[in-house]
């Protein structure tokens, strides 16, 4: 039976440790220890398992920050054991971590993506309704022990709005269907996925509405050509961060069909000034 509930015991933190390492493949150095989790949870972090019967499978790790003048949860980590991926796990244990934070009185959580993960991307955007007007360069440094790692570890900065209609509707499964427009020929794109994988970049910036497209697996492409999904770091960077200096907003991730395959598509539309 799988089960969502706080991590309460210090024993139970062990495998909060070890988990880390099998989801990323992190050194020692690059996991966050049982002391800072057994702190930061007694001044107002969450931690939250999702269990099989008495095994942690998956879980979700935040804590109280100050962002803008404002009282904010930053959401550090999620993770969940491969086998167990196709159960909304990480979707269930984010709308715990949720109710966790409406319940403190805090009506915003922020975390950190890599843009290229189009699964992530898809959760976040879609399935949550996170926006990003952030685009972090090597958040972590060029590199970490994490085998995710190797191509830079640059990261779209998010705002899930906790109580706003928007949310409220995604975290409901009352999404309205967007597929028409993300087949739309008439959005200007930034960058493009060409016949052979490689990214087309264009000057488009100015419409009220534009496009980034990735790779929809860039893990599978890392390791068939590594350097092909190094040029996707640089030409999604220069997209992501010259879209969002002129004041777009990253509010939809999906997909479209090319090629007998999948592409995804982030949607940015252009801020109106207050």
């Amino acid at each position: 039976m799988l089960l969502i509930r706080d991590i309460e015991d210090v024993s139970e933190l062990h495998a909060v440790e070890a988990l880390q390492k099998e989801v990323w493949g992190s050194d020692d150095l690059d996991v966050v220890p049982l002391t800072m989790l057994v702190a930061s949870r007694e001044v107002g972090a969450t931690l939250i398992g999702a269990y099989d019967d008495q095994t942690l499978i998956g879980f979700v790790y935040g804590f109280t920050g100050y962002e803008h003048s404002q009282v904010t949860h930053h959401s550090h980590m999620l993770a969940v054991k491969p086998a167990y991926r196709n159960h909304q796990l990480g979707f269930k244990l984010k709308l715990a971590q949720r109710d966790r934070v409406l319940a403190q009185g805090i009506a915003r959580i922020t975390w950190t993506f890599d843009p290229l993960q189009s699964l992530n991307a898809h959760l976040n955007f879609a399935k949550l309704g996170v926006v990003s007007d952030t685009y972090k360069q090597n958040f972590y440094g060029e590199a970490t022990s994490s085998f995710l790692h190797q191509i830079g570890t640059d990261r779209l900065w998010v705002s899930w709005l906790l109580d706003t209609k928007r949310v409220r509707e995604r975290v409901q499964n009352e999404r309205v269907k967007k597929e028409q427009l993300f087949e739309s020929a008439d959005i200007p794109v930034l960058v493009r996925v060409s016949s052979g994988s490689a990214p087309e970049s264009f000057e488009n910036l100015g419409s009220p509405r534009v496009a980034i497209e990735i790779p929809w697996d860039i893990n599978a492409l890392q390791r068939r050509q590594p350097e092909l999904a190094l040029a996707w770091r640089q030409a999604t960077r220069a997209a992501f961060t010259n879209a969002l200096d002129a004041k777009y907003l990253v509010e939809e991730f999906g997909s479209v069909s090319r090629n007998d395959g999948s592409v995804g598509v982030y949607l940015l539309s252009l801020r109106q000034e207050s």
